[in-house]
């Protein structure tokens, strides 16, 4: 049985499952999805910088050529980026990458002229979906005409839009590792004034997940911080449409809570938030609206466009990982950011770091500040979605959940939007999902401090493979 699915943001699967047929089978079947548009006939394609990305990008212009449009080859950039891309060209575009996931694994992102694909276009492509064609089978390869500028478009998109010393005199590491953005964030950072240090290029490709940290990844940021040398450290995800943020202590930054400084930093009136974004959205974000949703950037999109249609003035939307969504256009000390509504990594960082120098305080105080509690994440790895789904299905019976939750408190409320959100007395939360790109279990947790939240994690993890176990 393929690996390959629809998650939270695209199709994952497999290296195995994906290169040559099936990536030609999946973008032909979008292309035969969306043959009825006459106006749009060319395709942007991009990639991250995994092994097996150049590859699959050829073959998508292959599937391209041979559904009748005009592919252009933007090479290696953020996702983002390829999307802006396509807005200004009113193409159609395709993102090779697997995200934060690791190497042995890699995805297919699409786009439309006018943003991310819906939900429903996911259901589209699938009926469009016919049998697998061995490469014998497959027209001849096509080149794509290069694009070398896309990438210079996107830095010159927040060149123009901020005031060129909105980061002077802070002293930042960029994480650099096999982010597709490494130069970019360097370059950007420094043209705003920051001294920038560059750290941990790699050769080979790092999965660095914005959400639930690897402990060796936590290690390095630690170690990097340590000595009191930089007033923060940023990176992102494979794509760039995740940003990691630590402050001069070395700790990561929360990616709703990055979220909710860029949206203050930007005015936005109403926020659009899974799920799994944090209660002081609603407690002390200051927002006049706050939308929750299902976890996944499409759920987001639809409720940005929701809050629109019903008169909100500046709309913007993130994640618990950190992408941001800007719905609106903002004006800002006269200079204008465009809307750009899909996950991004850049904007968080450099509204992030703005805001803290605007404010005169180091980071860790400017997030003390905003009294948004702790939360803490983390992952069962190797856990089907068949089995996950085992598991949230008996939490949702009343009996199995008070006895499965009795060692660590009495449940009071219940979210089901997006698997099992619970909150427990004391004001704490524990959420279980599954992930909707990797075949994990994801457990989240809010308290009022670090440690708690974390303890909540580790009990909920261990508890969950127990029930797992015994199932």
């Amino acid at each position: 049985m393929s690996s390959l699915k629809f998650g939270t943001s695209g199709l994952r699967g497999l290296v195995t499952d994906l290169v040559g047929g099936p990536s030609y089978a999946y973008a032909s079947a979008f292309f035969r999805s969306v043959s009825a548009d006459d106006t749009h006939r060319a395709v942007v394609i991009g990639r991250d910088l995994r092994d097996s990305s150049p590859a699959i990008a050829a073959t998508v212009a292959e599937a391209a050529a041979a559904a009748g449009f005009t592919a252009i080859d933007c090479g290696a950039l953020p996702t983002p980026a390829l999307a802006l891309e396509a807005m200004r060209r009113g193409a159609y575009a395709v993102m090779v990458t697997g995200s934060h996931i690791p190497e042995d694994r890699n995805g297919l992102k699409f786009y439309r002229p006018d943003g991310e694909i819906t939900k429903a276009d996911e259901v589209a492509i699938l009926a469009a979906l016919t049998d697998i064609p061995a490469s014998g089978e497959r027209p001849a390869a096509a080149s794509a005409t290069p694009e070398p500028d896309a990438i210079t478009r996107y830095q010159q998109r927040y060149a123009a839009a901020f005031a060129p010393d909105i980061l002077k005199g802070l002293r930042i590491a960029v994480y650099q590792q096999s982010s597709v953005a490494r130069d970019l964030l360097s370059d950007l950072l420094a043209a705003f004034g920051a001294q920038v240090t560059p750290i941990g290029r790699s050769q080979v490709f790092v999965p660095i997940d914005t959400e639930a940290h690897r402990p060796e990844d936590i290690a390095f940021i630690r170690d990097v911080m340590a000595p009191g040398s930089f007033d923060a450290l940023v990176t992102t995800d494979g794509d760039a449409d995740r940003p990691l943020v630590a402050d001069g202590n070395g700790r990561i930054l929360r990616g709703d809570v990055l979220g909710l400084i860029t949206a203050r930093y930007l005015g936005a009136d109403t926020v659009v938030v899974p799920v799994t974004a944090g209660s002081a959205l609603e407690q002390a974000g200051g927002f006049r609206t706050v939308v929750r949703t299902k976890v996944g950037s499409p759920f987001v999109i639809a409720g940005m466009e929701q809050a629109k249609a019903a008169g909100a003035r500046t709309v913007a939307g993130f994640e618990a990982n950190g992408g941001f969504l800007l719905g609106s256009d903002v004006t800002r000390d006269g200079k204008t950011l465009p809307a750009l509504p899909t996950r991004d990594a850049m904007l968080p960082i450099l509204a992030t770091l703005a805001a803290a120098r605007a404010a005169g305080l180091p980071l860790a105080d400017l997030v003390s500040a905003l009294d948004a509690g702790d939360m803490a994440s983390d992952r069962l790895p190797n856990t089907p979605s068949e089995t996950s789904g085992a598991f949230l299905a008996r939490l949702r019976d009343a009996d199995f959940r008070a006895a499965f939750l009795r060692p660590i408190g009495s449940p009071d409320s219940i979210d089901e939007q997006d698997g099992i959100r619970i909150g427990l007395d004391g004001g704490r939360t524990i959420h279980f999902r599954a992930s909707g790109n990797a075949p994990e279990l994801r457990c989240y947790a809010e308290a009022k401090s670090a440690q708690d939240a974390q303890d909540l994690v580790r009990w909920g993890l261990a508890a969950a493979a127990a029930a797992l176990a015994k199932a």
